[in-house]
């Protein structure tokens, strides 16, 4: 296993805030080349501010297939990809969820991320990884989430199949709990925060995640050359109670 990423270049997509930016600031820290790509310019700037000078970023609608088959086709050989983008889940039961916010929220966590696969993977150098991003709605689902449950199991069993498709790449997704991240935005505030008081009273660790602490399980992932097709859990133990 190796104890740093020096010297290797990682994309993260989805890279200009909450996950996506916690992990590529904890790549560089460990040596790595990192590169974001986000659909939000100004966020990309901002975050390029606190990386090291040789971070790059590029804006990018990554729902756009051919954007991102062209942005991969002009890019460089890199070691890691990593996909962290996501909107909110389409929340509602079964009898209220619609067509087209199904295919909203696939469109992004779920096709954006196989396009990301497809077109990326051709440009990972041998030794190299991909890391994808799911949820714990498919393994502990509550009532009203069966599209984030959807979305989720699909990205799951992807996970999977590439590992054994692109093999000997290695392909693993990192499954987070509730996290202070923007995917809560929409929220009023006091909600929101009622929302992070009420999982911290539940938690056996005590309180909702943090961007940093999801961050460690990418680094992981890219570091351990022994694992792939793994659907890693952080969620503070929320599968369990």
């Amino acid at each position: 296993m190796n104890t740093d990423l020096t010297g290797k270049k990682v994309l993260v997509l989805g890279g200009s805030a909450g996950i996506g930016f916690a992990t590529a600031q904890a790549a560089a820290r460990v040596g790595a080349d990192v590169v974001i790509v986000s659909s939000n310019q100004q966020r990309v700037t901002q975050a390029l501010s606190t990386l090291p000078a040789t971070a790059q970023g590029f804006a990018l609608d990554l729902r756009d297939e051919a954007a991102l088959r062209d942005f991969f086709e002009n890019i460089t050989a890199f070691d890691h990809l990593v996909f962290t983008a996501g909107g909110p889940f389409p929340f509602g039961e079964l009898a209220t969820v619609t067509n087209a916010a199904m295919l909203d929220g696939l469109q992004l966590r779920f096709l954006a991320a196989m396009n990301a696969v497809k077109y990326g993977s051709r440009k990972i150098k041998p030794g190299g990884s991909v890391v994808l991003t799911t949820g714990i709605a498919s393994e502990r689902p509550q009532k009203g989430w069966v599209a984030g449950a959807c979305i989720c199991g699909a990205m799951e069993g992807f996970t999977r199949a590439m590992a054994v498709e692109l093999a000997p790449i290695r392909v693993n997704a990192v499954s987070p709990g509730v996290v202070k991240t923007d995917l809560w935005a929409n929220m009023p505030a006091a909600d929101r925060e009622a929302m992070y008081e009420q999982v911290a009273g539940l938690l056996p660790v005590g309180r909702a995640g943090e961007p940093e602490d999801i961050a460690q399980t990418y680094l992981y992932l890219m570091q351990n050359g022994f694992s792939t097709g793994q659907v890693v859990i952080i969620d503070g133990g929320a599968v369990l109670v």
